[in-house]
């Protein structure tokens, strides 16, 4: 009897460790989804670097840095930005129900000198550096792309995450739209 009990509870904690081991799967899954998303690019505003149809994998919450590829809230048509920032880590599966993204190159971070010469919505400021949590943003295809030339200066705030690296076609996750 003794081995039949000893194999009973052998079942028992082998059961109770696969379960444990599923649920900390699942909640790692929940964590990296949080984190991590997958984003389809659509219009050309950052060719040559991304085409049309290009999937990048993008991670939320990072600070960007000078030269990276970012995902950002568009502006509406008047370039004022309506409802309030989504925190990107906080932000659940639904964050682009309501949002228009887009993917852009960081040209300048606050403290940076402010571009003049490339920029010409920042050619009248008055100061000389970006401003706290102000962004300078371009596309790399300069004649397809609604950028900081036009609107000047992006709020850090409305960034959604750093583009970590191009996925092939076949990658899988929940994906979404940008220009």
């Amino acid at each position: 009897m003794t081995t039949g009990r000893g194999r009973t509870t052998l079942r028992r904690t082998s059961a109770l460790s696969l379960g444990l081991a599923a649920l900390a799967g699942v909640a790692a899954l929940a964590a990296l989804r949080r984190r991590l998303v997958v984003v389809t690019v659509h219009g050309e505003s950052m060719e040559p670097a991304y085409h049309d149809g290009d999937r990048v994998l993008v991670r939320r919450g990072l600070t960007p840095a000078r030269g990276q590829v970012i995902v950002v809230e568009r502006p509406t048509v008047d370039d004022r930005w309506c409802d309030p920032p989504r925190p990107a880590v906080t932000a659940g599966a639904g964050w682009t129900d309501d949002r228009d993204w887009m993917m852009k190159r960081v040209a300048a971070l606050p403290g940076d000198p402010v571009p003049y010469d490339l920029v010409p919505a920042l050619a009248d400021v008055a100061e000389k550096v970006v401003p706290p949590g102000r962004l300078v943003l371009l596309g790399d295809n300069r004649r397809a792309s609604f950028d900081s030339r036009t609107v000047g200066y992006f709020p850090a705030e409305r960034v959604l995450g750093v583009v970590l690296r191009p996925l092939s076609n076949g990658s899988a996750g929940a994906a979404d739209r940008t220009g």
